[in-house]
Parts: structure tokens; sequence; C-alpha cells
């Protein structure tokens, strides 16, 4: 099952313009995930879904994340095209119909209608996103690979800032409408929508046409070991067997994004309904007040992507500073204290303020945790342990879908606030597990 590796030798330094080429993709990516982060459950409250159900709708994310992310991974180091290289056919096919499901989502009429185009997003998002992570542990050496991470943040919280905004833009800047009529999704959801299918699509070709990948050393052998490969038995059994050859440190990597991505899940499925009702005094999804909340969630997501993608240059300086997962530490205990802060402020514009803390926890949960597992992969199956590190993902996410609707409810009072204060909780104590980890590139100098 061993693949041959793309590159036998020391790899060249990339110049910041091939770093942000490379990158740039992820600035579509990330337009169409903050789309869906910002507005998902409040497309799902304004077509009747209740508050304690919307856990249970958002389980489309995780499971295709889970299904998608290891096959597309162990797919793509098995592929070679001469044009189209190894990573960019997964990163165009996902963002064509990723881009589809964008357009589809917020012209949904009853709710089963849009909890399938959530699957249907969800599943094209992963196949584009998953051979990214890959594609910078296939092209930088270890001594770029943390900038190489710090530089997708970038353009993930570029992204993010613009597209978490565009209710609001719309809104404010244009008078566009942002009342459901008739039970129908806002024109300022409708019209965001529409510019994120747009700016998915264009931006990841951007990649796909600015940048290129290096060949196997061997084609002739990467070949047949790919015909090997691909044969079902053995696909099957490199997709799982996996699972029991994982490195050390990705085992230890997983504890640490378990209790992070629980945190980030509860704050994207609850702070629109927390915001509505400790801020707005409203939890009915049909009223001004309630819509008014969803634009501000918005603007505070945008202000925690913006603060990741300044925090995204900073970081690797304080890492060679310090340390790794010294940085990714702190940054994840402040990101907690920040989430559970929610509970007491009851000012919108204070609720800014703790997403400065936010931002910063995202900025190093988007470079810290790859950059530390690249160092810790054989090159030739970079992609595919990259997607099966997103288990650890999808897991917590998994099991928040199921539980954290039920606690909302007969633990907290049906009180959303107070299961982002149990969020923040869960990203302290990934903060502390970090301090476990081994990080084998400064276990090495």
């Amino acid at each position: 099952m061993k693949l041959h590796s793309p590159l036998a030798t020391r790899k060249p330094r990339m110049t910041f313009w091939q770093l942000w080429n490379m990158s740039f993709g992820f600035f579509g990516i990330q337009f169409g995930f903050a789309l869906q982060n910002a507005n998902t459950s409040r497309i799902f409250s304004t077509l009747g879904a209740q508050a304690d159900d919307l856990a249970f709708f958002w389980l489309a994310a995780p499971v295709t994340g889970l299904l998608v992310q290891p096959i597309i991974g162990y797919l793509s180091d098995n592929t070679w095209h001469p044009t189209w290289g190894r990573r960019r056919p997964f990163f165009f096919a996902g963002a064509v119909v990723a881009s589809i499901a964008l357009i589809l989502m917020p012209n949904c009429a009853v709710l089963w209608m849009a909890v399938a185009v959530l699957w249907m997003m969800d599943a094209a998002i992963n196949v584009s996103m998953e051979p990214f992570r890959a594609f910078v542990g296939d092209k930088l050496d270890s001594s770029q690979q943390t900038a190489g991470y710090a530089m997708q943040t970038f353009f993930i919280g570029c992204g993010a800032v613009i597209a978490s905004l565009l209710p609001t833009i719309f809104s404010d800047g244009f008078g566009v409408s942002n009342v459901p009529f008739g039970g129908m999704i806002p024109d300022t959801v409708r019209y965001s929508f529409y510019v994120g299918g747009a700016v998915f699509f264009l931006a990841v070709l951007w990649t796909v046409l600015s940048a290129r990948e290096t060949p196997p050393a061997d084609l002739a052998q990467f070949r047949a070991e790919r015909a090997r490969n691909r044969r079902f038995g053995a696909a099957a059994r490199g997709i799982v067997g996996g699972l029991l050859h994982m490195p050390k440190t990705m085992l230890q990597l997983a504890l640490v994004q378990f209790f992070t991505w629980i945190a980030l899940f509860a704050m994207w499925i609850y702070t629109g309904t927390s915001i509505a009702d400790t801020v707005y005094g409203s939890s009915d999804p049909q009223s001004p007040a309630y819509q008014a909340a969803g634009n501000w969630v918005g603007v505070m997501f945008g202000v925690y992507n913006g603060v990741s993608a300044l925090a995204a240059f900073i970081l690797p300086v304080l890492a060679r500073q310090t340390s790794r997962k010294a940085v990714h530490a702190l940054c994840l205990m402040i990101g907690g204290v920040s989430l559970a802060s929610l509970l007491v402020i009851t000012s919108k514009h204070m609720l800014l303020l703790p997403m400065v803390g936010v931002g910063i926890a995202w900025a190093s949960i988007l470079t810290m945790p790859y950059a530390i597992l690249a160092a810790a992969l054989p090159p030739a199956r970079m992609g595919y342990f990259m997607g099966l590190f997103n288990i650890f993902v999808v897991i917590p996410q998994i099991l928040s879908s199921l539980l954290l609707g039920w606690m909302t409810v007969h633990a907290f009072g049906g009180h959303t606030v107070n299961t982002l204060v149990l969020g923040g909780a869960s990203m302290v104590l990934a903060g502390v597990l970090t301090l476990l980890v081994t990080d084998r590139a400064e276990a090495a100098d």
C-alpha cells in the first residue's frame, strides 16, 4: 500500500506570490462556509425549524465530512494527470457543485429541501477543501509549512469577513429587504448566497489555473502502484487500515480537535438564537428583531474572521519565538473564555469584543494543528491522513448534533446562551490538552 513520494529531495522555497496563488482558492471555499455558518440556522428557523431541532439538522456538515474527506484524500494521493495534476481535479469538481448548491440554498421553499441542499453543499465543499490541506504538504518544505497554512488562514479570514457581512451590506447599503415575506428567505440572504456561488467558483479556478504540481519522480512506478491501490479491495483496506496506523502526534491532536470542534459547532449553531434572545429580546424567527439579530451575528462572525486573517501572520512569528503547541494552547484558552463571556453581555456592540478572542483562536485552529500534523505524516499519504484527520473534526460535530439540542432543552432550560458557555469550557480544555502534544519538527530542532 506504499505509494511513491512525489518529491524525494528537499523542496524548493516558494515565493510570496506562489504561496498566494496556491492558497487563493481557500478565499472562495471559506466564502461558502461562512455563508453557511452564519445563515443556515437562520434559514432553517425561517422555514419552521424549532430551536432544539437545529443541531440535528446540522448533521449534514459532519457526516459528509466524515464520509467524503478520507475517500477524497485517498483518491487524490493516487491521482496524477499531466495537465490537472494531483489535487486540482478535486478542487475544480467540488467548486462546480458547491457553487450550484449555494444558489439553490436560499431558494428552498420548505425545510426538508434546505436540509437536503445542505448535504449537497457540504459534500461538495469537502471535495474542494480536503486536497487543499494536502496541497501545502505536497509543495512546501517543512520550514515553510506553517507559513503555507497561515496563508490559507489569511484567505479563510478574508473570505469569511466579506461573506458574513453580506446580508448587512445588502440591507444597510443597498436597501434590500431583510424581512421574510410569506415564510420565504429574506432577499438579503438570497443575494448573499448568489454572490457566494460566483466567488467560490472563481477563487478556486484561480488556484487551479495559476498553481502547478510536481509530478511523481518515477511516473511509471507511480502508475503501477496507483493501479494496485485503486482496486476496490486494496482501496478499502487502505482507507480503513489507516485508522490503525495513525502517527502518535495525530492521535494526540485528535483529542485536542475533539474538544475544539464541540465549541465551534455550538457557536455556529446557537449564536443566532442566543443573541436574538439575550440582546434583541425575540424568539420569533418571523419577527424583524430576530432577523436583525441574524444580521448582527453576521457582523460578529465577520469580526472574528477578520481578526483571524490578521493573526494568521503573527502566529508563525510567535511560534518561532516559543513553540507551535504553546501558541495554540494559549489561543484556545483565550477563545474559550471569550465564547463563554457571551453569557454576561447584553449590549450588541460589546458582543464584538469577545469575537476578537474567538478570532485569535480561529486563526490558530486553522494553522497550528495542520502545521504540526504535516511534519508527522508520510509524504506519499499526505492527502489520505489529512482527510482522516478530519474524522476528529466531524465526530464531535456529530455528537454535538445529537446531544446539544437535548442538553439545551433539558439541562439549560432552552437558553442557548448556556450552550455557548459549555462550548467555551470545551475550548479551554482543548487548550490544556494541546500542551501534551508532541511536535516532531520542533523536537528534531
